[in-house]
């Protein structure tokens, strides 16, 4: 499949980029900073620069792809403003349908529930310490998933709690808050890992699964 991937040079985006292409996808991989591409693509990832802002540049990226992947994340410096995460998700959302790309899998936040879910401590504990810290971040991230939820493609949002650095673990706790046995702790390359596995599998279509390790 060719899969546009957002958030591509990030902690977890950069890994479900090589995720993608160890399972035989073309990855075309939208960046605002063409000095942060690994020099490991080489001429084996299509580039498009540009801002989540312009609309344009995302539709360029989009078109022609079977799949969008989206690894982006809010920015947690508390002098940040505005939500440019929102506003990039919609032109995402837009291109999407202008070139009728049905299949879109991104990352999320437990402080969004499915529907499926009842929340938990777990879920709730991270809601107030976003809305309390991280109130912009957390912002964008609900708005994020109100957009995509609402947006009639086929999604799936893939949501933790404390992603950390270090080699994938290989197993991957996953399900609904109030059903499954859920942690706290997940690597970024297990993440990748997941994110990646979605594009053609439609388990968790119309779902926003929560993993852990």
């Amino acid at each position: 499949m060719n899969v546009t991937v957002f958030g591509a040079t990030g902690g977890v985006g950069a890994k479900v980029v090589e995720e993608l292409r160890s399972r035989g996808h073309t990855v075309t991989a939208f960046v605002r900073t063409p000095s942060k591409v690994p020099a490991s693509w080489g001429d084996a990832v299509s580039v498009v620069t540009g801002e989540l802002s312009d609309a344009a540049a995302v539709d360029r990226a989009v078109q022609g792809a079977d799949a969008v992947v989206s690894a982006l994340g809010p920015s947690l410096d508390r002098k940040a403003t505005g939500l440019p995460l929102v506003e990039g998700t919609r032109n995402v959302v837009d291109a999407m349908h202008k070139h009728g790309v049905r299949r879109y899998v991104g990352n999320g936040t437990p402080s969004v529930l499915d529907p499926r879910e009842t929340p938990t401590w777990q879920t709730r504990l991270s809601t107030r310490m976003a809305k309390t810290f991280l109130r912009r971040a957390y912002d964008e991230l609900v708005g994020v998933s109100e957009i995509v939820m609402t947006s009639g493609l086929d999604w799936t949002i893939v949501r933790f709690l404390a992603p950390k650095d270090g080699p994938a673990k290989g197993t991957v706790r996953q399900g609904f808050y109030g059903q499954d046995k859920l942690g706290f702790n997940v690597t970024r390359a297990d993440i990748a890992a997941f994110t990646a596995a979605q594009v053609d599998d439609d388990r968790y279509a119309g779902a926003a699964p929560a993993i852990s390790n």
